[in-house]
């Protein structure tokens, strides 16, 4: 499979197929950017314009309210209404042709309104005088609009649906007295026809006529010219868009603060959007024709980009090692000529490290002839010092012999060959550490004594060879032997309060150091300029340090390193920390 989709994963081909998704990402991104805003921008005209209609049904809506306000007013103030509620509220109940005349007057204000079906006329304990029949207006209309009509103090109040007649509509209000300082003296509900509040005549732009919902307090329907049913509560919730499972429409209210109804304008959504398809298509159109110009002109850029690159590529691989040679092409492309130069660089400097290396594999080649020589030397000094020790032992010299072995060891260990390893445990070291000191013991006699101390959990640390022989010598060159009181070298190798970590100290009783050579000391091991040999200290230490950070700087940072602490009188200590377990990662 990957030899099969191997060819087509070259340079070029990904340049061409990332120069097209891009441009693709932009169109779709555009495109759609493009229809939604102008989407939203035609709605929001429509949303205008259907509010202006909406505005516009709603004063029609209020005159046709101001109308039957001003007929129940009308009612409530005529001369012989008021005179015939006094006299029931001074306890004369009306005649049968008081009743009767007020007939005649009903009659005459109903002409004035066509959708006023009947008006009704009831005093203060509810008994209706007007039609005349014995109904209460409790039983004629729910006791919280009777509340309402008398927290109104004369406002018309709407109290829905008629009971009797789902097509009538009752309002009610009440009558003040106005010869009893505006006395609650009645009521006077008024019957009307729901058509009376069609607003059919209601045309929008086009010709074509708006949907008009009018809607009660409660939520229920008041008349609507809609052809498909939409659920009134959910057009009441709605604040733009309402649903009614096949068609979206966008609603449109507008609330009467005379009955408290809502008038909503429903227009459906595909009529506002249908500039919206032109739209589309010539979004369409367009990214085709884009996405075309695109994909000619990412092709020949890609071409020119790769040409020079595979000409590049060519070279390379034609390149033989010991006979590079540079690539001679000029490109148009600024950045492909920056490349070619530094391939020809590198192929220049590729030739002078070939030519290098050849003359150091000569040279590496007569320095192994003399190191194979030069190993002679120490084979015949082994071979020497093993002469003298059975010499002495044949002679009875067994101390001098014990010496010479000693000594023989001690070469051993100090000139080891290239294969050998470097590293040591903590017990081979410290094995050296003691020949080393039996030999000095052997010329200082009773003026040196010396102590090592080694737990036996330590004794395989790993560590360098020759870390610590360094600083007995030192111990016993500058700090025994300079006194003539005995002396005594100290070596101690036991754990850190840090975690793995190993802490190895040298302690002297020797005269010590004075504080301006300790300071020189340190400074040379910090790098300054070299303690003079014979002023106390010589390049043992400096090694030691240097090694030290070689070895174990990565892992143990400023802790790998000598720190010396002396006082004059009381001999010296040094110390240094070493890692407990692998060895360190330096390659030397």
């Amino acid at each position: 499979m990957q030899r099969k989709t191997r060819h087509f994963n070259s340079l070029r081909n990904q340049i061409f197929v990332g120069f097209v998704m891009v441009m693709l990402i932009v169109l779709l991104l555009a495109g759609i950017t493009a229809y939604d805003r102008v989407a939203v921008l035609l709605k929001n005209n429509a949303e205008k314009h259907i509010h202006q209609t909406a505005v516009q049904a709603s004063g029609r809506l209020d005159a046709l309210i101001a109308q039957v306000n001003s007929l129940t007013a009308q009612v409530a103030d005529d001369a012989y209404v008021q005179r015939l509620l006094n006299e029931e509220k001074r306890g004369q109940k009306a005649s049968f042709n008081q009743r009767q005349a007020l007939l005649q007057i009903a009659g005459s204000y109903q002409s004035f309104i066509n959708g006023a079906q009947s008006m009704e006329i009831y005093t203060t304990d509810y008994s209706r005088i007007f039609p005349m029949d014995d109904r209460s207006l409790s039983h004629r209309l729910e006791r919280n609009w009777i509340v309402k009509a008398d927290e109104g103090k004369g406002r018309l109040v709407w109290a829905g649906s008629d009971p009797d007649d789902p097509s009538i509509l009752l309002a009610v209000r009440r009558i003040s007295l106005l010869e009893r300082s505006f006395e609650h003296g009645g009521y006077v509900v008024v019957r009307m026809q729901r058509s009376f509040f069609q607003l059919n005549d209601s045309v929008g732009a086009d010709g074509s006529q708006d949907s008009i919902m009018l809607l009660d307090g409660d939520g229920e329907v008041v008349t609507s010219n809609l052809d498909v049913h939409l659920d009134p509560q959910a057009v009441m919730n709605s604040e733009s868009v309402v649903q009614n499972g096949k068609e979206s429409y966008i609603v449109v209210k507008q609330r009467s603060e005379l009955t408290g109804w809502t008038l909503a304008v429903l227009t459906p959504l595909r009529e506002t959007t249908e500039g919206v398809s032109i739209l589309r298509t010539a979004l369409l159109v367009s990214g085709i024709i884009g996405v075309v110009l695109f994909l000619v002109m990412s092709f020949f850029l890609s071409t020119m980009i790769t040409r020079p690159l595979i000409r590049l590529m060519r070279a390379m691989r034609g390149a033989q090692p010991g006979a590079m040679r540079p690539n001679l092409m000029v490109s148009s492309t600024l950045e492909i000529n920056e490349l070619n130069d530094v391939y020809n660089q590198m192929v220049y400097r590729q030739n002078e490290l070939t030519q290098v290396v050849h003359e150091k594999e000569v040279m590496q080649s007569r320095a192994e002839m003399k190191a194979l020589q030069s190993q002679i030397n120490p084979h015949f000094l082994f071979n020497t010092l093993e002469a003298f020790y059975w010499s002495l032992e044949e002679k009875g010299e067994e101390e001098m012999a014990r010496m010479v072995i000693a000594m023989s060891r001690l070469f051993r260990y100090i000139i080891s060959s290239p294969h050998q390893d470097e590293w040591v445990t903590l017990a081979g070291e410290l094995e050296h550490v003691e020949r080393y000191l039996n030999i000095m013991q052997m010329r200082l006699g009773d003026r040196m004594q010396w102590e090592i101390r080694l737990s036996e959990e330590l004794r395989s640390v790993p560590m360098p060879k020759l870390l610590i022989q360094p600083l007995v010598e030192n111990a016993v060159l500058y700090g025994i032997e300079n006194t003539l009181k005995p002396g005594m070298v100290k070596i101690s190798v036991q754990p850190s309060s840090i975690t793995d970590i190993v802490c190895v100290e040298v302690r002297d009783n020797g005269p010590g150091i004075n504080e301006e050579r300790l300071q020189d000391i340190k400074q040379a091991l910090n790098g300054g300029e070299p303690v003079v040999p014979g002023r106390g200290a010589g390049v043992g230490l400096i090694n030691v340090h240097q090694r030290l950070g070689l070895y174990f700087g990565d892992r143990l940072a400023e802790q790998a390193k000598l720190t010396i602490e002396s006082e004059v009188g009381a001999g010296t200590v040094i110390r240094f920390n070493i890692p407990r377990g692998t060895e360190a990662t330096h390659d030397s």
